[in-house]
């Protein structure tokens, strides 16, 4: 399975660098990929008893306008091949590679409360300037962390909890207290 997405990303991606149109495509990518999540869609695409046809009438009522030709055919391609499983990775793929391209990233945040505007955007602004790189903030919240957030971006953990912040002092006094 992960062999097709891999290929259907790749030659969306590559069209999309041909066209010149990698901003177009990221942003229907993420309205895809978005409209799939959709248990009432997942559910019609991967009904046996709906016919290709249906599937494909689906698509063009429900993205009539907002998608490209290109993108519309991937989906046809899904749809009459019976590979409808292999949409929703293709997407996370292409906006994948294209974010990468684009030095986008994405940062995981997990805190308690939830984070005002000011200070998503001092996060975000903070965390660009520190991986020389866009970064957005996918903010969620976590009943368990006690003051401070925790972050994964990038390959980085960042963690600026009281909990660790506890952890260290504990660790510190043993270390003073041992020598």
């Amino acid at each position: 399975m992960e062999r097709l997405s891999i290929l259907y990303a790749s030659a969306l991606f590559d069209l999309a660098l041909q066209k010149n149109a990698v901003d177009e495509f990221l942003g229907q990518a993420l309205l895809l990929r978005d409209a799939l999540k959709d248990q009432e869609c997942k559910r019609l695409l991967e009904h046996p008893q709906i016919s290709a046809a249906e599937k494909r009438d689906f698509f063009n009522k429900s993205f009539e306008g907002q998608i490209n030709e290109d993108m519309l055919g991937f989906l046809y391609l899904a749809v009459d091949k019976n590979r409808i499983k292999y949409l929703f990775p293709a997407l996370d793929m292409l906006i994948s590679n294209i974010e990468r391209r684009n030095r986008i990233v994405t940062a995981k945040v997990y805190s308690a409360a939830p984070f005002d505007e000011t200070q998503a955007k001092a996060l975000s602004k903070m965390l660009s300037d520190k991986l020389d790189k866009q970064c957005e903030l996918d903010l969620k919240i976590d009943s368990t962390v006690i003051g401070g957030p925790y972050i994964y971006v990038d390959g980085y953990y960042i963690d600026w909890t009281v909990k660790k912040r506890l952890n260290d002092l504990t660790l510190s006094l043993k270390e003073r207290r041992d020598q």
